[in-house]
């Protein structure tokens, strides 16, 4: 009886030592995730607040002399012309964002809630589209915009950033399964439309799903720069990222002034994200689970 107990106790011992061992892992893995994503935030704004002959004496994580020197914030904001390219990239957000919410919560619905021949077929067509990397069709895309007129055009840039956006898709799609068909049913027997339907009682049901889409869609709108680069040549329209990448020219060695207009453009998109953040983790968490 003795050696049982004995046995009993070892192995609970043993088995708080392994779960205790787990939650520290855990948190280790917490603690440098924090770490690196945290780290070269806070390298720029410390650099940001040097001048260039102290950036050039001392290393990214010296913590500057003077915290109130926002001369790096001046010339990026007046010589970086940054008004216009928040002006620009907000304009070109607010589009895409409405027009990409529209699309995809339509297409959604029209796939999930009517069954017509080629349904499974363009929801692997979808699917294979996720694989083909986006840079692979750039010689076509290009080729049609200038055959089109829509180079250096701020509307051919927001056409081409509204295209379909598959991942906006699933998650509409994932919110309109979790939706009782009964809804539908009930509303068309009291003689309501489809498009009413639609409009009227599922659409205001996945508010969490349009504000997930809204954030994830409106930042990578907000951060691109690829094709910003290439369809808008001209300094008219420059959006941040392209405002940004300006000052490699006379402000190539001036990483100070450059860390300065990083965060400048980083407050926006943050502020949004820490505003929306409970949306945003509601509508991929239901949008995983099917019910």
């Amino acid at each position: 009886m003795m050696n049982a107990n004995t046995s009993v106790a070892s192995s609970d011992t043993g088995a708080r030592v392994k779960r205790g061992v787990i939650k520290a892992l855990e948190y280790l893995a917490l603690i440098f995730g924090s770490f690196v994503a945290l780290l070269p935030i806070v390298s720029s704004f410390m650099t940001s607040f040097k001048s260039a002959e102290e950036y050039a004496s001392s290393n990214a994580m010296t913590p500057p002399q003077n915290w109130l020197n926002f001369e790096n914030y001046r010339q990026v904001w007046v010589e970086g012309d940054m008004l216009r390219a928040f002006l620009t990239s907000f304009g070109v957000v607010i589009v895409v964002v409405f027009v990409s919410v529209m699309m995809g919560s339509m297409l959604a619905y029209v796939l999930n809630r009517f069954a017509f021949p080629g349904n499974n077929l363009i929801r692997n067509l979808f699917m294979i589209a996720t694989l083909i990397p986006g840079i692979a069709m750039q010689v076509t895309t290009y080729q049609i915009m200038r055959q089109m007129g829509l180079l250096n055009s701020i509307w051919g840039y927001m056409i081409l950033m509204s295209g379909t956006d598959v991942i906006s898709i699933y998650i509409f799609l994932q919110f309109f399964e979790n939706l009782n068909v009964a809804l539908d049913e009930s509303a068309v027997l009291e003689g309501c439309t489809y498009f009413g339907v639609f409009f009227r009682i599922l659409l205001p049901l996945t508010k969490p799903a349009i504000v997930t889409v809204a954030v994830l869609k409106g930042v990578g709108v907000y951060n691109e720069y690829y094709n910003a680069n290439l369809y808008l040549q001209s300094n008219s329209w420059r959006t941040i990222s392209t405002a940004l990448y300006s000052f490699s020219g006379p402000f190539k060695s001036s990483y100070n002034i450059i860390c300065a207009g990083v965060l400048l453009t980083l407050i926006p998109s943050l502020l949004i994200f820490l505003f929306f953040q409970k949306q945003v983790y509601a509508g991929l968490a239901n949008g995983a689970v099917k019910g």
